[in-house]
């Protein structure tokens, strides 16, 4: 089953400074019907506007996952962690038994990046971070473990029963990706058009896919690669 949703029905929150998509329920918005995907607890698509931020606060029993498209992201925790993140890194956070953090945009142009959150495995963890920088050709025609619990080698890691990946697919190439029980997939586009086991996305569209044994994804456009990330994670 892979039930699409549309651009226009995502949830937008605009202060000015700030402009954020939220997927599922977060914050000031609340849906009792799209609170999560399985272990997806939260995808904001967020654009922050130069020297505004998100001032220190906190986060308990989470992994929290940033994703930076575009600009720059200086983030502060009382781990003792403080640096930037630029376009094509990512962060990964082990809030556990609980952190205080702040996400500043230091940059002189917007920044344009993804936060997720998704349900840990254990509680009661201790706090962790990481971060790393991927290239672009090492996701483009193929679906790149960016972060994950499910042992890959070069992603950072979560403690998550989940796997994010990222891809930038060109007219002409096929990803298959096979899905096991009890297990979703959330796809969301970037850039571009995709096809979904024949089924057209968009930008800004998203797909939650669940009891369906493979997913087969191609380029729709003829011009521009298709631009998502593919979440895979446990349906409980």
């Amino acid at each position: 089953m892979i039930r699409i949703i549309p651009a226009e029905v995502r949830h937008l929150e605009d202060s000015g400074w700030l402009k954020s998509y939220m997927l599922f329920s977060f914050s000031n918005y609340y849906d009792p019907d799209n609170v999560q995907f399985g272990s997806l607890r939260a995808f904001n698509d967020d654009t922050v506007q130069p020297g505004r931020g998100f001032s220190t606060h906190p986060h308990s029993e989470m992994e929290i996952i940033s994703v930076v498209l575009e600009g720059e992201i200086t983030h502060e925790d009382d781990m003792g962690n403080r640096g930037a993140l630029g376009k094509g890194e990512v962060q990964c956070i082990t809030a556990g038994r609980g952190i205080l953090h702040s996400e500043v945009n230091k940059g002189k142009e917007a920044l344009h990046f993804y936060q997720i959150w998704i349900l840990p495995s254990i509680r009661g963890l201790e706090p962790s971070y990481s971060q790393k920088k991927f290239e672009e050709s090492e996701w483009q025609n193929r679906l790149l473990p960016i972060a994950s619990g499910q042992g890959f080698e070069n992603a950072l890691k979560i403690n998550a029963d989940a796997t994010i990946y990222r891809s930038s697919l060109d007219k002409g190439h096929v990803i298959h990706f096979n899905m096991q029980d009890n297990r979703r997939a959330f796809i969301y586009i970037s850039a571009g058009e995709l096809s979904v086991n024949g089924q057209r996305i968009g930008q800004g569209d998203q797909a939650r896919i669940e009891l369906e044994q493979a997913i087969h994804m191609e380029s729709a456009s003829s011009c521009t690669p298709a631009e998502f990330i593919l979440i895979d994670v446990s349906s409980y």
